[in-house]
């Protein structure tokens, strides 16, 4: 926190004043709390394909073999029953477009390998949702002009969430209210310039 005033030959005197001097530092956390009390922690989703705000490779889009890259997140805190996946582009210019939708993926897994074949039912038990394509599994970028951002969101549940496979995107979203323990994206570009 910083604090100016003026003194009494009229220059400007700068006060930094640190939070946790003025609030008291013992309960004091970083920004990256763990859960607790209600708090979210972060999670750190990450692909060996590409890395945070890079060009998605052609080979996981439209323009190549349209396979899903492989996707890679830390555990969850406490408490995690499953995880979700959410892929999804906020740049398509009929609104945000759904690429991906994975969910109920046990606790104890981490990652999804390249190229998830678009089964409703994974072989770890995770069900996979039905995208703005129309059908259930992946589909890659394919933006009509200029460069889109795709999120690649995690969140780790509380729950396993009670729906049938090929739910879409606002059917998992709705089922996950008031069970994210923590979430994490990571976003990777593409264009066909």
């Amino acid at each position: 926190m910083t604090l100016a005033i003026i003194d009494s030959s009229g220059r400007v005197v700068i006060l930094l004043l640190s939070a946790f001097v003025l609030f008291g530092c013992e309960d004091w956390k970083p920004a990256e709390v763990t859960k607790e009390k209600g708090k979210e922690m972060e999670i750190e989703v990450t692909s060996p394909a590409f890395g945070e705000g890079e060009m998605i490779p052609a080979e996981y889009t439209a323009d190549g073999r349209n396979i899903s890259p492989p996707i890679e997140w830390t555990a969850g805190p406490e408490g995690t029953k499953s995880f979700a996946l959410i892929n999804d582009d906020p740049d398509a210019p009929m609104g945000t477009w759904v690429h991906w939708v994975v969910y109920n993926i046990p606790a104890d897994v981490t990652s999804l390998e390249e190229n998830v074949l678009p089964e409703e039912t994974l072989a770890n038990g995770a069900m996979q949702g039905t995208t703005d394509f129309g059908r259930i599994g992946y589909g890659g970028p394919a933006p009509p002009s200029g460069t889109h951002r795709y999120f690649f969101k995690v969140y780790a549940l509380d729950t396993m969430l009670d729906l049938p496979t090929g739910a879409t995107k606002s059917q998992v979203e709705s089922a996950m209210d008031g069970h994210i323990l923590a979430e994490g994206q990571l976003v990777g570009k593409y264009s066909r310039r």
